[in-house]
């Protein structure tokens, strides 16, 4: 089965769109500090001229329970991603719709995802200067061990030019990428979308296009 691809960071109804056109499966919208950070009311007005069959996910750091789902109500979305150091009971609250992020440092991550129940776990590279979107990779052996414990967004410094490699090693459930199809921070290149996922579906598909 082909990878799904997530692309975040979504800004505006024209990156959205591109992604779509492109064969994107999902897209994220950042409700946290970040130059991707968009506000309800904007996701909501861009959610409702989006064709049927995408998830939309909502990218939460450290939101409480009742902020989380009025933005997804308001929005109109499919699901939470929690990328900050949310309890395993509030992912519990949230499933089937939580995906829960790890911003990996070690092996010692693979000691926590037990704790959480959730849809998926996105997998992403740790760094200090933010909660996500840094373009810092990890050491993806530690996502192919981690995959025992349920669906994997492999996540962190992914490119058009390394997704591919990504996705023959770990074979994960799917793939994320934010800064690494942008032009700038918050701008999508529609070339490196269109790369991005041909690379990552070319890789479980057993072919390059």
């Amino acid at each position: 089965m082909s990878v799904r691809v997530k692309i975040c960071g979504i800004t505006n109804l024209e990156d959205a769109r591109a992604a779509i056109a492109a064969g994107a499966d999902a897209l994220g919208f950042i409700f946290a500090s970040s130059p991707r950070q968009v506000d309800p009311a904007r996701v909501s007005e861009i959610v409702g001229q989006l064709p049927p069959f995408v998830s939309k996910v909502g990218v939460f750091v450290d939101a409480d329970f009742k902020e989380i789902t009025r933005i997804m109500t308001e929005c109109h979305l499919d699901l939470a991603q929690l990328h900050g150091e949310e309890s395993p009971d509030l992912c519990l609250k949230l499933f089937p719709r939580a995906i829960k992020s790890f911003r990996i440092k070690g092996r010692e991550v693979l000691e926590h995802l037990p704790h959480y129940r959730a849809s998926a776990y996105l997998l992403d590279g740790f760094s200090h200067r933010a909660a996500g979107g840094t373009g810092t990779t990890f050491d993806w052996d530690i996502a192919r061990e981690a995959k025992r414990y349920g669906n994997i967004i492999l996540s962190g410094g992914l490119t058009p030019q390394n997704v591919h490699q990504a996705v023959a090693a770990v074979q994960p459930f799917a793939v994320d990428v934010s800064s690494g199809v942008e032009a700038s921070p918050g701008k999508k290149d529609r070339r490196r979308l269109r790369d991005f996922i041909r690379a990552a579906q070319a890789a479980t598909e057993g072919s390059e296009e």
